[in-house]
């Protein structure tokens, strides 16, 4: 039976529509198993009822005209009890449900087991046969294990409206639909959809090369250059819109075309008797099927980076200029995988927001819409944007969702949110110089999270204090080697110098598992609990004492760098690390004669062994930094982007409060400060709650800054102590949800979380 479920599942995949995938179920499931009956009843979401929509062996005009509520018949019994139901003469069961409709008289036995998706029953999946039997343990476990599969499929087609188009409401042709994904930027937007198509088609080329070798080099270089010349216009179009560092992003596509090694591969192919088109598309989709393998979402956005340039130069060569578009005053822009110069073709006063199907918080697009204030959702799976052309969207950059022919009621809300949004952001602005104090006199430091200079301008705007977490690895991420030291050097100190005097911690190199490194790369089953952060360098040392060289190089004269340390797991790990500092150090203070002051030196605490040894681990060094993120995952063992668990992922669960907890009270036993840098520092009642436990500073995305102290300062320590007391006695998370939201009673702190993300806004 494998090999038929297989072909079962490969043919449902393939299916372009839900109705002819529930068709290849019931027929082919009938053939498989012998059986006269194979019905499939899905749920209908407006009445809660099981419409039969499918089947082979009962009567087909009963197709979406037959119901059954979870207190009827036997399918409603499958779907209440939430498993399998077998039974050899099933007209003798009480919950057996006579139906004239469908002609099932004459059938007897009955297995039933419901299709379940996320704890929720979507279906029913049915086989009948008129002769009694009793259907066996590997015929129940195949329709069962069919069913899981099925699940998959009714899913998607629920989140893109086509399972609401088979049920009764099949001629509400503007029902609402809600779509999630990603959040790339924040915000709310209501527009009209712009559907951006990609310029050319890498996967359709001719391999002929039909004009010689020397005119087809000569084509090949043309469509480079005139590629080059779409680029630099793209970031002229946005150049007073973004800083400086913003515009360097476009640099790294002109990099891209410049690339040596893709231009001789190129040329190799050519010499071999490939066309200009083929041999180009061959090396751009072989690169981008190397980035696409690698583990660290970071690298995986630059295939969708490579693959624009791929169609741009594909599109010259094929003698296809870009399209002339007319954009509406309210542009919502659309593509299947949108990049950065999507983006610049459109007038930035026009442009509201963005949906792609593809894409990441990683991505040049998502960096460049927080920088812009874009609202911005990517990564919507399921989106077929055909349908969206010219139609009015609701982007909610929060919390991930989109919104399609919108109620009025519906479109009413988000219209009071944006405006409210605006009048808040705008009240807000005020605070930028504010301190983050309590009205009863506590306070603590707000800084930023950071990778890129493309950063510095937001953060300082929205009156940061410094840097809680610079993620060293990403000169090392955008690069085709290791950077030499005086490279590296360079971008600390413009890092260093854009904040002095504020405080900027710099995470040394956390490469390895997750985020391999194209010239470094690292297989591993598990990347998540193999070779990573410190252990990677502490093998490789030489890596490790060049980078600390060039961070305290890069402090010179400055004095406001401090280092810390990532996936730290225990003692000897800590020791080696701050021998290797130390030698550092002495390096430079004793042979090269630099006057510099030794830097302050943290634990980042994000694996649960640092939990039980924070007191022995702040004993030996100056600061912890709690990595919220990765330690709610590895407590809870659930990784966040895996939808499967995603749920499961809980930033405030008790064992993770109860950790945080215990870490600051260890660090200041010893004297020590601690802070926490992660999402959770960043949501408003996330961050009252580490404010109450004692933590002395609070990083995060410069995009929450500003939310997070205004509720701060709409706070007070005999509020927010007993509040906390209250949710470390509480068991489990919807009870910490609880106490928060009752917390929030007052319109005026509720308007501060309302959108913040996370906090399930609107």
């Amino acid at each position: 039976m494998l090999e038929s479920l297989r072909s079962i599942v490969q043919q449902v995949s393939d299916a372009t529509e839900l109705s002819l995938a529930l068709d290849i179920i019931v027929r082919r499931v009938s053939q498989v198993m012998g059986v006269n009956v194979c019905s499939v009843y899905l749920r209908d979401g407006e009445s809660g009822r099981f419409v039969l929509m499918a089947t082979e062996g009962l009567k087909r005009r009963a197709i979406r005209k037959v119901s059954l509520g979870t207190d009827e018949g036997l399918v409603g019994l499958v779907a209440t009890r939430e498993e399998p139901i077998n039974l050899e003469s099933a007209d003798q069961h009480p919950r057996f449900q006579y139906i004239p409709e469908t002609g099932e008289e004459k059938y007897s036995s009955f297995l039933g087991v419901p299709v379940i998706h996320h704890r929720r029953v979507l279906g029913v999946l049915v086989v009948q046969q008129k002769a009694q039997r009793k259907f066996d343990e590997s015929e129940e476990a195949f329709l069962t294990t069919l069913s899981a599969q099925l699940a998959g499929v009714i899913a998607h087609s629920e989140s893109t409206g086509d399972l609401a188009q088979l049920t009764k409401r099949r001629s509400d042709a503007k029902r609402e639909i809600e779509f999630h994904g990603i959040p790339g930027a924040p915000g709310v937007s209501i527009g009209q959809v712009v559907v951006i198509s990609p310029i050319a088609d890498l996967y359709a080329v001719s391999a002929v090369n039909s004009k010689g070798y020397k005119a087809e080099l000569k084509e090949y270089q043309l469509a480079i250059e005139k590629t080059r010349k779409d680029i630099r216009e793209l970031e002229h179009s946005l150049a007073a819109h973004i800083s400086e560092q913003e515009r360097l992003l476009f640099t790294a596509y002109i990099q891209m075309l410049d690339d040596k090694s893709l231009g001789k591969e190129v040329r190799a192919r050519i010499d071999e008797g490939q066309s200009a088109q083929s041999a180009w598309s061959e090396v751009i989709l072989q690169h981008c099927r190397r980035f696409e393998e690698m583990g660290d979402s970071y690298l995986r956005e630059r295939a969708s980076d490579l693959r624009d340039i791929g169609r741009r130069v594909l599109g010259h060569m094929q003698e296809r200029d870009i399209e002339e578009i007319e954009f509406p005053d309210n542009t919502i822009l659309v593509g299947e995988d949108l990049t950065a110069s999507n983006l610049g073709m459109v007038p930035p006063e026009k442009l509201v927001g963005l949906v792609s199907v593809k894409g990441s918080t990683n991505s040049h697009l998502a960096i460049l819409a927080r920088a812009m204030g874009v609202p911005t959702v990517v990564g919507v799976g399921g989106l077929r944007i055909g349908r969206l052309r010219g139609e009015e969207l609701i982007i909610d950059g929060y919390n991930g969702h989109i919104y399609l022919n919108a109620t009025p009621a519906h479109r009413a809300h988000f219209e009071e949110v944006l405006l409210e949004d605006r009048q808040l952001l705008a009240e807000l602005e005020v605070l930028r110089n504010e301190p983050a104090v309590t009205l009863d006199g506590s306070r603590i430091s707000l800084l930023v999270n950071t990778g890129l200079m493309a950063d510095v301008k937001v953060s300082l705007e929205r009156g940061a204090e410094g840097v809680g977490l610079f993620r060293s690895e990403v000169p090392f991420l955008t690069r085709d080697r290791f950077p030499i030291e005086e490279e590296q050097r360079k971008f600390y100190r413009d890092l260093l110098a854009s904040f002095a005097p504020r405080p900027v911690v710099m995470r040394t190199l956390d490469i390895g598992g997750d985020k391999a490194l194209p010239y470094f790369p690292i297989r591993e089953e598990n990347p998540f609990l193999g070779w990573r952060g410190i252990r990677v360098t502490l093998d490789h040392p030489e890596l490790f004492l060049a980078q600390t060289r060039a961070m305290m190089k890069a402090s010179e004269g400055l004095d406001n760098l401090s280092m810390l340390l990532p996936m730290i797991s225990g003692i000897s790990e800590l020791e080696e690390s701050l021998v290797l500092i130390r030698r550092a150090y002495q390096e430079l203070t004793e042979e090269e004669s630099l006057d510099i002051k030794m830097p302050k030196i943290g634990v980042m605490i994000e694996v649960p062994s640092a939990v039980f040894l924070a007191r022995d681990l702040a004993s030996r060094v100056d600061f912890l930094s709690v990595g919220s993120n990765d330690l709610t995952q590895y407590i809870l063992a659930v990784d966040r982007n895996n939808a499967r668990v995603a749920d499961l992922y809980q930033s405030m669960h008790p064992a993770v409060l109860a950790a945080l907890n215990h870490v600051v009270k260890a660090a200041h036993a010893e004297g020590k400060q601690a802070g926490v840098c992660g999402e959770l520092a960043g949501d408003p009642l996330g961050a009252i709650l580490l404010m109450a436990m004692g933590y002395d500073t609070l990083s995060m995305n410069a995009s929450n800054l500003l939310r997070v102290k205004a509720f701060i300062r709409q706070t007070s320590s005999e509020q927010i102590k007993p509040l906390l007391r209250r949710v470390l006695r509480s068991s489990t998370s919807s009870e910490v949800q609880g106490q928060l939201l009752e917390f929030v009673s007052d319109p005026q702190l509720r308007r501060l979380t309302a959108l913040a993300p996370g906090l399930g806004g609107s």
